[in-house]
């Protein structure tokens, strides 16, 4: 379907021109910092949760269109969610990109087939390009990080 991945593609170079979430959070926002040595992408998340909720999130960084669009992506999609429907988002989303990261929970795979990721699927279209699939999940990758060195009254 060329008119979908013309789509898809659009969404992306607007992510990528028009960056979401731009920018730096100060303490006590949790910083993570994550980096693909194989193509020189950098990525900052900044995570400020408040009561199990993502009350803001910034990312900074610099690299290719797939990361920095992925990462302005993944900041809308989690903002306002709780910790629990973040971690089903990361799951479906790292799920979309390789079966080698699906858990073997069952129960788990059928939670996250339910989870919607609206305009993160125009980032579907990268698995065709394994090199490039840890440009798409560098931001995901580091937003797990920022949530697991987060204090545990969280």
């Amino acid at each position: 379907m060329p008119g979908l991945e013309d789509l898809y593609r659009e969404i992306i170079l607007d992510h990528y021109r028009t960056p979401r979430n731009r920018g730096e959070l100060a303490p006590p926002a949790v910083r993570a910092e994550g980096h693909n040595p194989l193509c020189g992408d950098e990525i900052q998340v900044y995570l400020d949760v408040v009561d199990g909720k993502v009350n803001d999130i910034k990312v900074a960084g610099q690299g290719c269109s797939i990361s920095q669009s992925s990462a302005s992506m993944m900041s809308q999609a989690v903002k306002g969610k709780d910790l629990a429907e973040v971690r089903a988002l990361v799951r479906r989303f790292k799920g979309m990109m390789s079966v080698d990261d699906l858990s073997s929970d069952g129960d788990d795979l059928a939670a996250d087939e339910a989870v919607k990721l609206g305009d993160l699927e125009a980032l579907q279209g990268v698995v065709k390009f394994p090199v490039r699939i840890k440009c798409a999940t560098l931001a995901w990758n580091t937003l797990v990080q920022a949530m697991s060195e987060l204090p545990a009254s969280t």
